[in-house]
């Protein structure tokens, strides 16, 4: 009778355990169940590939607007430490506006070119199959976001590369920085590193990218309210 009591009360603690474990219990529990009562493999990978099209879609879409990044200072790209000190030098003898400028280009490329990663991000989708679904879903809190860093990250530095070079002529930053040198270099004594700007202003941008995935992917899965499609619904529960 003990041994019954006890196993009723390691039941009940257990339920009560799973029915708070967050976002992805129930879709767990229907991996490689031929139960009728839940959705199906097939139902459940669909899903998963649903809510990440929908979370690199708002996070590409956060990013890609005027002060996506500028405005966000968790993503904001910076000054390049190699030149900081030039800056805060030029900051001392009058020039803080030139500063100012040259970090806005910088921010303005990357937001004109982030929508170049959609592309990538939808093959990612794609090209998921029930493993991955499953690591995903047995996963942290950014699994996702891991994954498509895994399949898309030198992808989209290779050919986002010559578009935020592209986007840096256009919307001045080549130009702003050279200015920015050339007035500190005109200063006696004072002489700059070289740096390569293309890459600084992509790797920034990616990282900043991959961080507003990851924080989509966060809000999907603690969030009711994010799981806006029946589909969603069905699989990850109200």
């Amino acid at each position: 009778m003990k041994k019954i009591l006890l196993a009723g009360i390691l039941i009940s603690v257990l339920l009560t355990s799973l029915s708070y474990a967050g976002f992805f219990d129930n879709v767990f529990k229907g991996l490689g169940s031929s139960t009728q009562s839940g959705p199906d493999d097939k139902s459940i990978v669909s899903g998963l590939k649903e809510a990440l099209a929908i979370g690199t879609e708002n996070a590409v879409k956060n990013v890609s607007q005027t002060d996506g990044y500028f405005r966000n200072q968790l993503i904001k790209v910076l000054m390049p430490e190699k030149i900081q000190k030039v800056a805060d030098v030029l900051k001392k003898v009058g020039y803080q506006k030139e500063v100012d400028d040259f970090i806005l280009s910088m921010n303005r490329a990357a937001e004109k070119a982030a929508p170049q990663a959609a592309s990538f991000f939808g093959d990612a989708i794609k090209e998921m199959n029930f493993e991955d679904a499953r690591k995903i879903l047995n996963g942290g809190d950014t699994s996702a976001t891991e994954y498509f860093k895994s399949k898309t990250n030198e992808k989209i530095y290779n050919s986002f590369k010559p578009v935020i070079a592209s986007s840096m002529n256009e919307v001045g930053v080549t130009r702003s920085y050279k200015e920015m040198i050339g007035k500190y270099e005109s200063i006696p004594f004072m002489k700059s590193e070289s740096l390569d700007l293309d890459h600084h202003v992509t790797a920034k941008a990616l990282e900043g990218l991959f961080t507003i995935v990851g924080q989509e992917e966060k809000k999907i899965r603690t969030d009711p309210a994010a799981r806006v499609t029946d589909l969603l619904k069905t699989v990850f529960g109200k």
